[in-house]
């Protein structure tokens, strides 16, 4: 049985997860670089030690209501590719070790999210941790886009 690690973390009231290995880091908010004209989920860009990514804010993604940023919200920074991707969360609560056949697919019953974004649902006791699928957070297009974004302001960012 093999038995996966997930970074568990929150937005508003759920509870989410992210396995492990694909976490390249987790970070205190710092100051966006603005973008203008992009999606209202894009808070902007950092300089990550010369390298640049793009920071969303999954509250705005998942159409959650917003919040300000306090002491216990991160920015988790994930390689996608060959780059970065910063998601501000609300808190990231703990490591989590569950079983392969502990993870179902997304219930039908799930209807206050957008499965889409899902890859699974994991029971941890008797809770229920959200999987992401990171490779669905943004479409091809948003993506595109990203990458766009990234190479025209890489050389303000990085000087």
């Amino acid at each position: 049985m093999a038995i996966q690690q997930l970074v568990k973390f929150h937005i508003a009231d759920e509870a989410f997860g992210i396995g492990i290995k694909q976490i390249f880091q987790i970070l205190k908010p710092q100051e966006v670089f603005k973008v203008p004209n992009t999606p209202p989920f894009i808070e902007g860009l950092i300089n990550l030690r010369g390298k640049v990514m793009t920071v969303f804010n999954l509250r705005k993604r998942f159409n959650m209501p917003e919040k300000e940023n306090d002491g216990d919200t991160k920015i988790l920074v994930i390689r996608m590719d060959d780059y970065l991707l910063g998601f501000t969360v609300d808190s990231v609560s703990e490591i989590v070790r569950v079983q392969d056949e502990d993870i179902v697919d997304p219930p039908p019953s799930l209807i206050n999210f957008d499965r889409r974004f899902l890859s699974g649902v994991a029971k941890v006791g008797e809770k229920l941790i959200l999987l992401l699928d990171l490779e669905k957070i943004l479409t091809p297009d948003e993506e595109d886009k990203v990458k766009e974004i990234v190479e025209e302001n890489e050389a303000q960012l990085i000087g």
